[in-house]
């Protein structure tokens, strides 16, 4: 039989599953829980007040900018063009 978990700890466990910008699987292994068991917590836990909306907006929006920087380094690394290798 597992481990029971305290209230706090499925809360704040959701909450930075919400809102820290890891990855679930990442998240399950730092707190020691099966990435099944922190997805239920999840999904029954999504809709309570766990999260402020403000936390939440500012979430999505980290999520959005770090695809942004994704996709302009990808565009700046290919502007630089492929390695130049330096005859001395």
């Amino acid at each position: 039989m597992g481990l029971k978990r305290t209230d706090e700890f499925l809360q704040d466990a959701v909450r930075i599953a919400l809102t820290r910008g890891l990855t679930r699987k990442r998240l399950a292994s730092d707190l020691g829980v099966e990435l099944s068991t922190l997805n239920k917590w999840i999904t029954a836990h999504r809709d309570i007040d766990v999260v402020s909306k403000e936390d939440l907006n500012l979430a999505q929006e980290n999520e959005r900018l770090r695809c942004e920087v994704r996709i302009l380094k990808g565009e700046r690394d290919i502007l630089k063009g492929p390695p130049s290798s330096s005859q001395a």
